[in-house]
């Protein structure tokens, strides 16, 4: 199958094309790069040579399937061309995840370009949406906080184990602000220094809301903190919620076989005996899950860990992407983790 990537020149996009370079039923035959139309990808990526790839400002027309890794509202207008010739697409942005376009207008500041096609989308997280995905034509890759988020507290939600108010604290690596420069993730502004930032409202606490609370069709008051730390990739969260009142000690017990139950059959997550730390996921497709129960307290806390550009990014576009495409879900995505 014949794809291309709109943008390959962030770390998304990068990263995409290596996954895909191990793919034995993809070929990247077309992708562009605003700022290095005209040069090889080894000139802007060495370690890409062997994909001998000249980037263009736009795609060839004869690409099977689109992954854009544009920002938001450039990614929309970009795939829209696509979209009206019926090719299946994968956005990595943001540009199709929130239902409500009044929502989206709030938290990205800007209107859609296509606000109908919202509806059509479906949120490209497999362990939830398998069935759909494979069905669909327009796939809104989820963001990499929300992944590590949802991920975490779904079964909880799904058993309805916990009351309505959870806090999500989140950590991540200088990755996830892309690849521009910026003061804030500038060496000597990161080094040795950990700071939260967004406080007042991230633009992926409506996403992650918006899955939360579609498991049960119930509503949620998420607080969701995000912190930046100095390492490259990952991401780490650890997500509070009190349990119901109706659930017994003996039910606490049972929560962690809930979480092996409900990822039982979700090959990219696993549930954890022990904290899981960002090495552990580092460049691989999996979010390792870590239930804790405070009896004392009634509190369920969750850790959750994955690699930003991987399961949070370009690992879930392939992911989709098999799924879309009839490969087996695993193609391209069985690497073990990179340690130390």
């Amino acid at each position: 199958m014949k794809v291309g990537i709109i943008n390959i020149t962030g770390y998304a996009g990068s990263e995409l094309a290596r996954i895909i370079a191990q793919h034995p039923e993809v070929e990247l035959v077309s992708a562009t790069g605003r700022s290095a139309a005209g040069q090889n990808i080894s000139e802007v990526f060495p370690h890409l040579s062997s994909l001998d790839l000249t980037l263009t400002e736009e795609l060839d027309d004869d690409v099977e399937m689109v992954f854009s890794a544009l920002p938001h509202k450039a990614s929309a207008e970009a795939l829209l061309p696509f979209i009206e010739q019926g090719k299946k697409v994968i956005d990595i942005s943001a540009d199709f995840r929130l239902k409500d376009p009044q929502v989206y207008e709030k938290w990205y500041q800007t209107v859609h370009p296509k606000p109908e096609l919202l509806e059509n989308a479906v949120y490209g997280l497999p362990e939830l949406y398998k069935e759909e995905i494979t069905q669909s034509h327009i796939i809104a890759n989820p963001g990499c906080y929300p992944t590590s988020a949802i991920l975490g507290l779904a079964p909880a939600i799904k058993n309805n184990l916990i009351k309505k108010n959870v806090i999500i604290d989140s950590k991540s690596g200088v990755s996830g602000a892309g690849r521009g420069l910026n003061l804030t993730t500038h060496y000597s502004e990161i080094n040795e220094n950990v700071h939260a930032y967004a406080v007042n409202g991230h633009r992926h606490l409506p996403e992650i809301s918006q899955e939360l609370c579609s498991i049960n069709d119930d509503e949620f008051d998420v607080t969701f903190i995000p912190h930046l730390i100095p390492m490259t990739r990952g991401i780490l969260s650890t997500c509070y919620a009190e349990f119901n009142d109706d659930i017994s000690e003996a039910e606490m017990d049972t929560v962690v076989d809930s979480y092996k139950e409900f990822y039982s059959d979700k090959y990219f997550v696993d549930v954890t005996d022990s904290a899981p730390q960002t090495k552990h996921t580092l460049g691989n497709n999996k979010c390792l899950v870590y239930p804790v129960i405070h009896k004392e307290t009634r509190k369920l806390i969750v850790v959750s860990c994955i690699d930003n550009l991987v399961k949070g990014a370009a690992g879930a576009a392939v992911q989709n992407m098999n799924l879309m495409s009839g490969f087996p879900e695993t193609m391209a995505l069985e690497g073990l983790a990179v340690y130390p």
